[in-house]
C-alpha cells in the first residue's frame, strides 16, 4: 500500500495550507490515517488522526487549528491547518493502517511534504 501527499509549501504566519495524501494497492480496508510531523532535530510527533467512523485526535499544539477530514471511498485524507505558524514549520507525513486484500496488516508511510511558516 502506497501514500502520496502533497500539498505542502511556504506560508507566511497566519495563513493557510491543505494537505492531501491518497492511499492506493491493494487495499481491503483502512482503519486509522493521520498526520505526523518532524522539525529538525525533533522527533516524529502526531498532529491529527481520524478513524474509518470518523472519530479523531488532535495534538494540543494544533487544536482549534486544525481539521483532518477523510474520504473512505478515496482513501484519501485532507489536513487543512489554518493560522499558522512558526512552530508549525516542519516535514508532514501521512500514514494509513488497515488490512491488504491478503488480509494482512499494513502500516504505511507517504514521503513526507515540507511546511515553512515563515515571514
Amino acid at each position: 500500500v502506497q501514500l502520496q501527499a502533497s500539498g505542502g509549501g511556504l506560508v507566511h504566519p497566519g495563513g493557510s495550507l491543505r494537505l492531501s495524501c491518497a492511499a492506493s494497492g491493494s487495499i481491503f480496508s483502512i482503519n486509522a490515517m493521520g498526520w505526523y510531523r518532524q522539525a529538525p532535530g525533533k522527533q516524529r510527533d502526531l498532529v491529527a488522526r481520524i478513524t474509518s467512523g470518523g472519530s479523531t485526535n488532535y495534538a494540543d499544539s494544533v487544536k482549534g487549528r486544525f481539521t483532518i477530514s477523510r474520504d473512505n471511498a478515496k482513501n484519501t485524507v485532507w489536513l487543512r491547518m489554518n493560522s499558522l505558524k512558526p512552530e508549525d514549520t516542519a516535514v508532514y507525513y501521512c500514514n494509513a493502517d488497515g488490512y491488504d486484500m491478503d488480509r494482512i496488516v499494513f502500516l504505511s508511510w507517504g514521503q513526507g511534504t515540507q511546511v515553512t511558516v515563515s515571514s
